[in-house]
């Protein structure tokens, strides 16, 4: 039996709200540590500029403008393989337009996407041509903005990728360009493998290329500059990436 996509707006209670705002006045701020100019994310973020995002989002931060944002475009929830998912289904005006599958990345939200949406389906509006128009599908990812989370280990980016293959199915559409950015890149890198013939295109823009598994020195392919480089980022990636080794080993990690 296919599912049936049930409406769906933005409407965070006031009294979370409220919450948010008294526990935002109640921070306990951990102290800074002196760093010489120029160094001083060195250990973190230093606490002047968390005192400043903290204030922005007390204070600066208007949530009701931005729920309006979200509502302004169609949105729905339907159960795909027993998790409720969330996603916007703003079909452009143009009947013939090519159903276009936005996939969004870590930490990011379906927000990333309300700027290009119009664009995409109403292009002529933007200086662009009317055949050019796209019918987007753009879920949130499971346990991120409103969709439900796993509470299962297991979802891989694969049977990510398997549900949104049938998500477009139950939506209709047979056919589909897919566009993924970070962690919608990792996912959608499999849209090929499960679900080939309803693919027309794929677009990602974060590649991870890897050294080919048949030669045995791969270092051996690129010149000292490049390799250079390598250090310079396996460095950058030990110093600056903490979190996501941490997250990737133990996400249960507060």
């Amino acid at each position: 039996m296919i599912p049936t996509p049930e409406p769906f707006r933005v409407d965070i209670p006031q009294d979370a709200i409220d919450d948010l705002h008294r526990r935002l006045d109640a921070t306990r701020w951990p102290g800074d540590v002196r760093h010489p100019a120029g160094s001083e994310w060195a250990y973190g973020m230093p606490e002047t500029y968390l005192r400043e995002l903290v204030a922005y989002w007390r204070n600066g931060f208007d949530w009701r403008a931005a729920e309006a944002r979200i509502n302004g475009f169609d949105q729905f929830t339907m159960p795909i393989d027993g998790l409720v998912t969330h996603f916007i289904h703003q079909r452009s005006t143009h009947a013939e337009a090519t159903p276009l599958l936005l996939v969004h990345g870590w930490p990011g939200s379906i927000v990333e996407f309300m700027a290009a949406i119009p664009r995409l389906t109403q292009p002529e509006r933007f200086g662009g041509r009317a055949e050019d128009a796209f019918h987007i599908v753009c879920p949130s990812l499971p346990g991120y903005g409103f969709s439900e989370g796993p509470s299962t280990t297991g979802l891989t980016p694969k049977r990510i990728a398997e549900r949104h293959a049938a998500l477009m199915a139950a939506l209709g559409y047979e056919r589909y360009v897919v566009q993924g950015g970070d962690w919608g890149a990792i996912i959608s890198r499999f849209m090929p493998d499960v679900c080939p013939e309803n693919m027309i295109g794929l677009h990602l823009n974060m590649m991870r290329p890897r050294p080919p598994v048949d030669v045995a020195d791969p270092f051996a392919l690129i010149t000292p500059e490049e390799r250079a480089r390598l250090a310079e980022v396996e460095t950058s990636h030990r110093m600056m990436h903490g979190y996501s080794h941490l997250q990737g080993t133990k996400p249960q990690t507060a």
